[in-house]
């Protein structure tokens, strides 16, 4: 799997004196920042960085053997990705322009107040993580190839939109940013941010939590965890979900639906990487990557300020919504067939066909509850099925005719029947073109189109005979 995570290439301090690395390496831990590597003999840091990536190098200018000003020059043209941060006594304002010019990322001065300090590595992380996205994006783009394809297997498509969302997953997985997720309930949202945890290399949990209907008091103890004594009933410390995710990833299902004193804890928790389990007043350190999802439209819910804009910007750094099931019907017949495979095994059943009209009715309908739907659909048939070979159709057109899709159906032939010189259509004009649009959805399969007007076939043919006749009338 990918490990670009910036996290996870070391922060590399370059310096002759040991109290000075000991110090500052101490200072990044407790700022979250691990995977820290030392160098007290400057000649080791290019034989280092050959051996290993890293994410950022913190470089003193005046060392024995080879300064730093000898070593940045070759560290830019080496490395030109590689954030480089100057840190010596030195005050000189001409000494700070020179590195600045040859490609220094930052220039601080000794003694570095620890906040400048962590703030300069944390901005250089970030950097470093954005110029790998960039080319992984570039690399994705220009090739059109999956690295790690079998990340995405429990996600059964043929979608060409879905095989660029992958595409696109594959790039910033690496990354330590949070991504949103959107999509409509039952796309596969939990299972897209499952394959973003296994390709970002994190070794720790991918742990799920729907924070939909949690109050603040029950968000506060489900992430954090609390004390002993914390509040009534707190008869032992717990630990919460985010120090069950350390080194992994903590997936907020339905993250729309948090309420706003969490939506401020959640925030800080991002921008601090701390946090305080209940009863505690000691921070502890976050190292959890957040991916969210939500079938809401956060647009909208911070136009009506039930959303903090300043949390839906930290969280949607990367942000990759799921079409819908109607807009990638090619996915249809692959998930019908490998939905009756599972059904019929769970079940203990030989796997009967599927008719040919089936994909034909399906096709029209409008899935509100996208592939879950699809799959429940195709389990309740199985189950009901008893002898033959081929799948009955029944509870298909039972939901093809539900009210879910009859509205929609209805809004799409409002639309396809307006008169080109915007004159009002008569009722039997209507339906004819209602009845027409029917029979072209159903690829003239009556029966599909009597179950999409939701009348049976014979009062259809009846219809079609009397239009028949009037036409033949009206010619003569």
């Amino acid at each position: 799997m990918q490990k670009q995570e910036s996290s996870q290439q070391p922060v590399v301090l370059v310096d002759d004196e040991s109290s000075i690395l000991l110090s500052s390496k101490m200072v990044l831990a407790s700022a979250g920042i691990r995977g820290v590597e030392t160098v007290e003999d400057s000649r080791e840091l290019m034989p280092l960085l050959a051996r290993r990536e890293a994410a950022v190098v913190v470089l003193d200018l005046f060392m024995p053997y080879m300064s730093g000003t000898q070593l940045l020059p070759e560290i830019v043209r080496e490395y030109p990705d590689l954030p480089v941060i100057v840190m010596t006594a030195t005050q000189e304002v001409e000494t700070a322009v020179s590195c600045m010019k040859e490609g220094a990322f930052d220039y601080l001065v000794k003694p570095v107040e620890e906040s400048r300090f962590v703030s300069s590595v944390k901005r250089a992380l970030e950097l470093r993580s954005l110029r790998q996205q960039v080319g992984a994006l570039k690399r994705y783009l220009m090739s059109d190839h999956l690295e790690h394809g079998e990340a995405f297997t429990s996600i059964i498509t043929v979608s060409r939109r879905m095989r660029n969302l992958f595409q696109y997953a594959e790039a910033i997985a690496g990354s330590g940013e949070p991504v949103l997720i959107t999509g409509e309930t039952g796309t596969g949202k939990e299972l897209l941010a499952e394959a973003v945890h296994r390709l970002s290399g994190r070794t720790g949990e991918f742990v799920p939590v729907n924070v939909a209907g949690l109050d603040d008091a029950l968000f506060s103890d489900t992430l954090f965890g609390h004390r002993r004594g914390a509040f009534s009933g707190a008869d032992s410390a717990r630990e919460g979900m985010v120090a069950k995710a350390a080194g992994g990833t903590l997936f907020l299902d339905e993250i729309g639906d948090l309420k706003p004193p969490s939506q401020v804890k959640l925030l800080r928790l991002l921008q601090e990487q701390q946090y305080y389990p209940l009863g505690s007043d000691i921070a502890k350190v976050s190292d959890v990557r957040i991916l969210c999802a939500t079938h809401q439209d956060l647009y909208a819910d911070m136009a009506q300020e039930a959303f903090r804009s300043d949390l839906f910007y930290r969280l949607s750094v990367h942000q990759i919504d799921i079409p819908p099931l109607r807009r990638r019907n090619e996915d249809i017949p692959v998930l019908v067939g490998h939905f009756i495979e599972n059904a019929a095994e769970s079940l203990g059943k030989k796997a009967p066909e599927a008719p040919a009209e089936l994909l034909t009715l399906l096709s029209n309908h409008h899935f509100p509850g996208n592939v879950r739907e699809l799959r429940a659909l195709v389990f309740d048939a199985v189950a009901r099925h008893q002898s033959g070979s081929v799948l009955s159709m029944k509870s298909f057109r039972k939901a093809v005719t539900s009210k879910q899709t009859a509205a929609k159906w209805t809004t799409d032939a409002a639309i396809e029947q307006s008169d080109a010189d915007g004159r009002f259509l008569t009722l039997k004009e209507a339906e004819q073109q209602h009845i027409s649009l029917a029979l072209q959805r159903a690829r003239d399969n009556q029966g599909i189109a009597a179950t999409l007007l939701g009348i049976s076939r014979p009062a259809l043919n009846r219809r079609l005979a009397r239009a028949k006749g009037e036409k033949k009338k009206s010619s003569n």
